[in-house]
């Protein structure tokens, strides 16, 4: 609002027959916001009705102006190396430290660092090559859960593409024991099967 609506607001409510709060209520005006302006106007009169610039703050650990010139410039010189490196050379070379994240800031507000171009990559519905049999192909899967009361189990499988049934699983108590056991649990199934196909 502008000095002369705030103005405006305050002589109406020292005019009103209602009391304070009913008139604000009437306008919209919140009381907290009201009392301000009208402190302001008994202490600087009209001029302290005017905003109050914003002062913008600084913070303790902002880079100097010095500073960020002195990475746009080794920016410019050097554009082979990333945010990364370059917060790593000025660290290591000049003696100050800058952070990854400060590096890449500046250099964006700066316009030097370009988005990545990302390639879109979409799963396909099907296989390129799917399997027309069984044995072509198998897919095995290692994953844990807890159990209350229990603990962590791991659960290894081996199932066939093509049939979707399950050669093999086994369920262990222990990560390392789990490894251990999908490993030999896959070198049997193996031997069984060439058995088996020959």
């Amino acid at each position: 609002m502008t000095q002369a609506e705030k103005m405006e607001i305050i002589t109406l409510v020292e005019q009103s027959p209602l009391s304070v709060k009913a008139t604000l209520k009437e306008i919209g005006i919140h009381r907290s916001t009201f009392y301000a302006w009208y402190k302001r106007y008994l202490q600087q009169g009209y001029d302290g009705l005017a905003d109050k610039p914003v002062k913008r703050r600084g913070y303790w650990n902002q880079l100097p102006p010095k500073e960020k010139e002195q990475i746009v410039t080794l920016a410019l010189e050097r554009p082979d190396l990333s945010c990364r490196e370059l917060a790593w050379h000025i660290t290591d070379q000049q003696g100050w430290f800058v952070s990854e994240s400060s590096v890449y800031r500046l250099l964006k507000s700066r316009g030097l660092v370009t988005t990545p171009a990302y390639r879109l990559m979409e799963a396909a519905d099907h296989f390129t090559n799917p399997t027309t049999a069984t044995n072509q192909l198998w897919q095995t899967d290692f994953t844990y859960f807890k159990i209350r009361g229990w603990g962590w189990y791991y659960l290894s499988t081996v199932m066939d593409d093509y049939s979707r049934y399950i050669l093999s699983w086994e369920l262990c108590p222990q990560s390392v024991i789990a490894l251990k056991c999908r490993l030999q649990m896959q070198k049997e199934l193996c031997t069984k099967l060439c058995k088996w196909l020959d």
